[in-house]
């Protein structure tokens, strides 16, 4: 059972980014105002409970999946939308107010507001002390995650660690202070957050998924002996023994093994049939959207727009290596839709519904951006083609983002780049071995296990939503990379990093453009 983490009350706040004005501005008359809600043991949940609301506003339920797989190496679009295909897969931006950034932006921001919210009001509430302190430290978690989004995406950004008001001009703050602050709220949070929660509170942030933010973010900044501190609570401290893998590697993509052994901390969606919005913003509590709208937008027509589809090279990186039993990377399958998902031919994958070839989804006729679909490969991790046989704007298919594999090989990596190289293959060796491969050959140099490391995160995590930072992370992102992305002809080091938004930096004389933009 899915926790539901929606809230059907909105404070009336006045926010600092003009982007997000006008969403604001208007005043409910019907809606609680701050003096007369944080009362309540009550008023405490639901103010945690808007939090895990905004993962559902469209900007992270769908738009932030532009900015990192289509950005990245292992996608690209071939959508009617020219602002996807000339603006983000082929590194062509020259308009700062995108609806697709702005709309990731000030989600983040909405998100961080209402946590700052909870910080500020909490703490006055008259209930149980546990309970009191395991809110707050949602709160962080869930604060240090919109700030890890913002710090990845656009690095130097304004630090709000208050409930917003009218007057506030933060100054911007850098990469190095964004991520510290990351650091800040997922240590306070593996202070008091539980290790699991009952089956009603699914979902919820956990200490372990402090422990993993609380890594990735020290990844991001090279510290690699913190990193591995902060994942050595999966491996030999308390936390060794709370997650495994699952057996199934397809198991950690469908809607009926969510939350799993894997799960560290994934987004609970729910499907709203009622729904017509992609958003969390709906008056009326009855429409609201719980799920990802992304499904349909990465879905092969006819089923969906394919604003969204995977590169062809990711396909041989699977087919590097074969199984011990003489098969192919079953990984492969579960990660893509092409031409042999079965390896009895395209007549024998069943997608929603049908056939792969009685869809037509290898050669699309009457479309002229069906061009060469020959080698068509769509990204399957989103999509519900097993369960069902249509997409819509509110997938209840949890997005996991973060798994137990990605700790494994982040840790992994943390010893590598510290010179412990023996110690780094017992972890890759756990993932491997879950697909049938065999364990890694000993002896390899520093560099070598770097290389295979970027293999088998490909293989793992492909369509994930982890590459665009893990190419950052490598230092890797630059023009060599149009040898199988030929939008990388145009990157330039300013890319490393999307434009602040002009309405922003119009309203806000205090707030500085990233640089080259």
């Amino acid at each position: 059972m899915k926790m539901k983490i929606i809230t059907i009350f909105f404070l009336s706040i006045l926010f600092v980014f003009s982007s997000c004005k006008h969403d604001l501005d208007i005043d409910n008359p019907n809606a609680p105002t701050i003096d007369k809600f944080w009362k309540t043991a009550n008023d405490a949940q639901s103010g945690i409970n808007s939090i895990y609301s905004t993962f559902h506003r469209v900007g992270l339920a769908r738009n932030q999946f532009f900015l990192t797989i289509i950005r990245s190496d292992e996608g690209f679009s071939t959508s009617p939308n020219g602002i996807l295909i000339n603006n983000f897969d082929v590194f062509n931006v020259t308009d700062y107010n995108l609806w697709e950034t702005i709309t990731t932006w000030q989600d983040c921001y909405v998100g961080i507001n209402r946590a700052n919210q909870v910080l500020d009001n909490v703490p006055n509430i008259e209930m149980d002390s546990i309970v009191r302190n395991q809110l707050l430290g949602e709160a962080k978690f869930l604060r240090g995650f919109f700030y890890y989004y913002l710090g990845t995406l656009w690095g130097n950004v304004p630090i709000l660690l208050k409930t917003s008001a009218a007057d506030d001009k933060p100054n911007t703050s850098s990469q190095a202070d964004v991520y510290a602050q990351c650091v800040k709220d997922f240590s306070d949070a593996t202070l008091v957050l539980p290790q699991s929660y009952n089956q009603a509170n699914l979902g919820r942030a956990t200490q372990g998924a402090a422990y993993g933010m609380l890594g990735k973010t020290y990844m991001q900044m090279h510290q690699y002996n913190q990193a591995e501190q902060a994942f050595s609570w999966f491996i030999t401290g308390s936390g060794a023994g709370v997650y495994s893998l699952v057996s199934n590697y397809r198991d950690n993509f469908l809607s009926t093994t969510e939350n799993n052994s894997e799960s560290v901390f994934e987004i609970e969606n729910l499907t709203n049939l009622a729904n017509d919005h992609d958003d969390d913003a709906s008056g009326n509590p009855d429409l609201l959207n719980y799920g990802s709208s992304f499904p349909p937008f990465v879905a092969p027509r006819p089923i969906g727009f394919t604003d969204g589809q995977a590169r062809r090279w990711c396909i041989w990186e699977f087919l590097k290596e074969k199984t011990t039993s003489g098969n192919r990377d079953p990984r492969v399958d579960a990660s893509f839709l092409y031409d042999s998902t079965d390896v009895r031919g395209p007549a024998y994958t069943l997608v929603y519904g049908q056939t792969f070839n009685s869809r037509n989804y290898e050669n699309v006729t009457g479309d002229p951006i069906a061009v060469a679909t020959t080698h068509t490969v769509y990204f399957r991790k989103f999509l519900n083609d097993g369960t069902q046989d249509y997409e819509n704007f509110a997938s209840g298919n949890n997005y996991r983002y973060l798994r137990f594999a990605d700790i494994l090989l982040l840790y992994a990596e943390a010893l590598n780049e510290q010179g412990k190289t023996t110690d780094a293959y017992a972890s890759v060796n756990k993932v491997r071995n879950r697909a049938g491969l065999a364990n890694l050959s000993t002896g390899m140099t520093q560099d070598a296990f770097r290389n295979q490391l970027k293999h088998e995160r490909i293989v793992e995590l492909s369509g994930e939503g982890h590459r665009w930072e893990d190419l950052v992370r490598w230092g890797d992102l630059s023009t060599s990379l149009s040898t199988r992305d030929a939008g990388f002809a145009n990157y330039q080091s300013k890319y490393a990093l999307l434009p602040i938004p002009q309405y922003d930096l119009d309203v806000n004389p205090s707030l500085t453009q990233n640089p080259g933009w």
